[in-house]
């Protein structure tokens, strides 16, 4: 079907209104981080770096970033192997219940944030465990695993059984199967997927409030807390500009590999 001149016109008019929409606002903070002054005026009174110093050399920002990343890592490297391993199960097995049991799978990614924050504040504190950086690892592998599950069960559907039967039948176990024919067939949907769900929990605010103790403070949980102190809003907004460069990385990245794998983000 050939669009006539003004439906073109039309439809690249809605898709810059609607990429003005979304990035509008992430560059109205963008240029607030280089304002010199406190106050978010507009226009800017002018352009300076201090912010960006000053946020490097905070003690609290550095220690927010390091305990993403190691909140991000942790429950990255859980999901990765969680959901691996259910989606080896449900794609390659035949048994009853399978999609239910797929549902299960993807349904923590549909609740809302608030409701698995409780829950899982509410089976701590029931099973007496002392909130932290585990507990926040924990909350975040919750729905993490599902974005490896989808990528991992997408890129199965879609390669053919005949390359692992092929190899059972020149007497390889399951174990060297996995490794040297399944493995190497699914490795991009993997890294996709470990990009997506490190993107994924490096942001995540709502989980984090319920189950980090009161000595972790994630970068989310910083901005979150930082922004009702104008003192420290010039502070925040670099901190936010940092975290959308950063945020760029794994989603390209992850479009880029994944090729047919599915994630899913919240």
């Amino acid at each position: 079907m050939t669009e006539s001149r003004l439906t073109r016109i039309a439809l690249r008019l809605v898709t810059v209104a609607v990429l003005l929409f979304i990035y509008v606002p992430l560059v109205v903070i963008a240029i607030y981080a280089f304002n010199p002054t406190i106050a978010q005026t507009w226009p800017p009174s002018g352009f300076t770096l201090k912010w960006f110093t000053e946020a490097a050399a905070n003690p609290n920002v550095l220690g927010a970033f390091a305990s993403s990343i190691l909140a991000a890592a942790g429950a990255t490297s859980i999901a990765l192997v969680l959901g691996t391993l259910a989606a080896l199960g449900v794609q390659r097995f035949a048994f009853f219940g399978r999609e239910t049991v797929s549902f299960l799978f993807v349904l923590p990614i549909a609740l809302p944030g608030v409701v698995t924050g409780i829950a899982l504040s509410a089976t701590f504190q029931t099973l007496d465990v002392r909130f932290g950086l585990a507990t926040v690892v924990v909350g975040h592998a919750t729905f993490c695993v599902v974005v490896a599950y989808n990528n991992v069960l997408a890129r199965l559907r879609r390669t053919p059984r005949s390359a692992e039967e092929a190899s059972a039948d020149l007497g390889a176990d399951t174990w060297q199967t996995f490794r040297r024919v399944t493995l190497p067939a699914i490795r991009t949907a993997l890294l996709a997927g470990g990009l997506l769900a490190f993107a994924l929990s490096f942001d995540e605010i709502i989980v984090t409030n319920f189950t980090a103790g009161p000595g972790t403070q994630t970068i989310p949980l910083f901005i979150f807390r930082s922004i009702q102190r104008p003192n420290e809003l010039p502070v925040v907004n670099v901190v936010a500009v940092v975290l959308i460069l950063l945020s760029i990385v794994p989603v390209y990245l992850a479009q880029r590999i994944g090729g047919d794998a599915t994630g899913i983000t919240r």
